[in-house]
């Protein structure tokens, strides 16, 4: 399938996806009036919200920018919250949130930070994220286990599986960051692959790119993992940033006049439903996000107003970022000029470059088939 056709296809879904969540939040016969219930909405709460939804968002950044002028980048504050909408922005729009960490490194390549500098970056902030996610999960999961076993009965294995795969993650990412052998045997084996798909031109030439890479990604690693102050301030940023986005539930259980649910409570299903539809290999987990909110937080809003409190809680925590993103993506296509919108239109091209992939255009001529994109870490 062309990446074209791809992008079309993920943006169909995401339409799709508002379109029933729209339907879900007006068509309910229990509430009479939804449109005049929903500009009844207490604003101050509304505008707390949206707070949450910009502590998400600077904290991730402030921890770039912590990251990057420790290993030598004095880049500014307005760069990492760039560089952190964007991640978050192409993640949000391609399946498996594949498409966000290329992007990233690609713009902080621009900028004159080497690709495994960058790299390790993102690294360290998937780890860092997923251990704080996980662990305050944990924590509220065990603080809250009898009310979590009323509320979830009937979804207590995908939260359990949830609970696994996000756990499992931080052990492979600290394995690939310190054990280079393994990773260098990863990288020629697909290489040898490549060549022989005719996706990467010379073997030698691209073996030795990822080498330097690698060198510079660990050399990162190894660099920080004698800071464990550092390593200390990230998890903290980290964990600010995740209680940011999964308290955006608080302010909108309080908006709709809803205060029979204890906070810590909310919090919890919070952080248990980001547990379970996280792994969904759709953009933005779309459609298990949805259907978890309306189980997981069922009874939890009175008056038939669930549909419409998931309207306004996927606004915050998903469809803001699309607004906002493309916004600032169309900006940078503007200054940018046809390298930006290059960039923008293959998400993978930089890695293309870097390890001596072939075009897919040329691909397909030399060899009649589609010829794969490549490969980017999972967020």
């Amino acid at each position: 399938m062309k990446p074209g056709i791809r992008k079309l296809i993920n943006f169909l879904f995401i339409g799709v996806t508002i379109a029933l969540v729209c339907i879900l939040a007006f068509g309910n016969s229990d509430l009479e009036n939804a449109w005049e219930a929903l500009f009844t909405l207490d604003p101050w709460w509304l505008l707390g919200a949206a707070g949450c939804w910009f502590s998400y968002l600077f904290f991730d950044a402030l921890g770039y920018h912590y990251f990057l002028r420790k290993q030598g980048y004095g880049v500014k504050l307005s760069f990492a919250l760039y560089i952190s909408l964007m991640g978050f922005y192409y993640s949000n729009i391609t399946p498996g949130a594949s498409g966000g960490q290329p992007m990233q490194i690609y713009y902080m390549n621009k900028k004159g930070v080497p690709i495994g500098i960058g790299t390790s970056g993102i690294s360290m902030k998937f780890i860092s994220n997923q251990l704080m996610t996980v662990l305050m999960a944990s924590a509220l999961w065990l603080w809250n286990a009898s009310f979590v076993d009323r509320q979830l009965a009937g979804a207590r294995w995908v939260v359990i599986i949830g609970w696994l795969i996000n756990f499992a993650a931080v052990p492979l990412i600290l394995l690939v960051a310190f054990h280079r052998p393994l990773v260098q045997r990863m990288a020629a084996f697909f290489i040898r692959l490549g060549h022989r798909m005719r996706l990467v031109k010379d073997p030698e030439v691209a073996a030795l790119r990822v080498n330097t890479a690698l060198d510079s990604y660990h050399a990162s690693v190894l660099r920080l993992s004698r800071h464990p102050r550092q390593i200390l301030i990230q998890l903290g940023l980290s964990a600010l940033s995740v209680l940011g986005l999964m308290s955006v539930i608080l302010f909108v259980y309080r908006a709709f006049g809803e205060s029979g649910t204890p906070w810590y409570q909310l919090l919890t299903i919070s952080f248990l439903l980001f547990l379970s539809a996280s792994y969904t290999p759709l953009p933005g987990a779309s459609g298990a996000q949805e259907g978890g909110f309306l189980l997981y937080y069922r009874g939890l809003f009175t008056q038939g107003t669930a549909g419409l409190a998931l309207l306004v809680w996927r606004f915050m925590t998903y469809y803001l970022f699309l607004i906002i993103g493309a916004a600032a993506t169309i900006l940078t296509h503007l200054r940018g000029g046809t390298k930006a919108r290059a960039a923008a239109r293959s998400v993978t091209s930089a890695f293309n470059g870097a390890l001596g992939i072939a075009s897919p255009s040329k691909v397909f001529r030399q060899s009649g088939r589609f010829s794969g994109e490549g490969f980017a870490l999972g967020y």
